[in-house]
């Protein structure tokens, strides 16, 4: 088994993910999610407002199969909304249609993006959809689709690994639209599986985009992704309005900040809950070289957790299998 799929397996873990909840932020996982409650994010904003950093909001979860999990999930995100306004912040949210009960009952769910979607609008406040595997991708575009013909707040993500991104691109070319490699495991029958194939397709995504589309916030981390848009916008007389840089809270702090100052606009992933595990497992999955946050906060480090215990001794178990051969 890859490291990657080593960290996949952890994010979709229940149990640990449970665990995580219960003991709080461990794992090095602090260093990349902004707490766990709304003062703590609204602190968070304010300090990257400053720096002419713009954030996207996500209050984190995982396994929502209950119906009062999901309506939770909707009353802090619709908390988070009225945070927004009432503070005068530069941020929006970010939420995934399966927290608020895509998995239940899909008229559930549409019931509740409304709800999200119609306060925001209310606020002249942008709600971006996350997207997820691709089990849940086509019920996602629905549920966008159909909140798009009342309201005009809403955007999503394209994934480039998926094979029908690039028609996806053209079909959704007027909505804002975040550009992804992705983060989830996909069947070969439906997805890219080379590094080398997912990179050139995210290019060509973004390229088209820039070019056709709305708006384009373009997620990454990669130098040279970075240098070859500022170049291709230049190009083609891009103006600086129809984009933007996107980078995950606590990842490349130095470049976000050079970025903005660099007069780019630039808007931080902000992810913030006690649901954070998954979320966390998956950034280290898109990064295995980031396994030294992992490292130095479990392997040389006493915890008391058993998440720590349980995760440290699978990962062990996993790389000293992989050692042996």
């Amino acid at each position: 088994m890859a490291l990657r799929d080593v960290f996949m397996y952890l994010s979709e873990n229940q149990l640990l993910n449970g665990m995580a909840q219960k003991y709080g932020l461990r794992m090095g996982a602090q260093s990349v999610v902004a707490g766990t409650t709304i003062p703590e994010v609204v602190k968070t904003i304010k300090e990257l407002n400053k720096a002419n950093i713009s954030c996207t909001v996500d209050n984190l979860g995982e396994f929502v199969f209950e119906k009062s999990a999901a309506t939770e999930a909707k009353e802090n995100i619709l908390k988070v909304i009225q945070a927004i306004h009432d503070e005068n912040l530069d941020a929006h949210i970010s939420l995934k249609p399966s927290q608020l009960g895509q998995d239940i009952d899909v008229d559930f769910c549409y019931e509740n993006l409304k709800e999200v979607v119609a306060l925001a609008h209310q606020y002249g406040i942008f709600v971006n959809f996350d997207m997820e595997n691709y089990a849940r991708l086509h019920s996602s575009f629905s549920l966008l689709e159909e909140l798009h013909k009342e309201y005009d707040n809403v955007g999503t993500v394209i994934q480039a690994y998926f094979f029908e991104s690039e028609a996806n691109i053209e079909k959704y070319k007027n909505f804002r639209l975040r550009i992804v490699k992705g983060a989830y495991k996909e069947s070969p029958e439906v997805a890219y599986q080379s590094k080398e194939d997912i990179d050139q397709n995210y290019l060509r995504l973004i390229e088209q985009h820039l070019l056709n589309g709305k708006f384009t916030s373009i997620a990454t981390h990669d130098h040279n992704v970075i240098n070859h848009v500022k170049k291709f916008v230049k190009d083609n007389n891009i103006p600086n309005s129809k984009f933007e840089f996107q980078m995950l809270y606590g990842f490349r702090k130095e470049m976000q900040y050079d970025l903005a100052r660099e007069g780019y606009n630039f808007c931080t992933y902000l992810p913030f809950g006690n649901d954070w595990y998954g979320y966390f497992m998956r950034r280290l999955a898109e990064r295995p070289q980031n396994m030294a946050l992992v490292t130095k906060q479990v392997f040389n480090k006493k915890t008391n957790t058993v998440l720590a215990v349980g995760a440290a001794t699978f990962l062990l178990g996993r790389l000293s299998k992989k050692s042996k051969k």
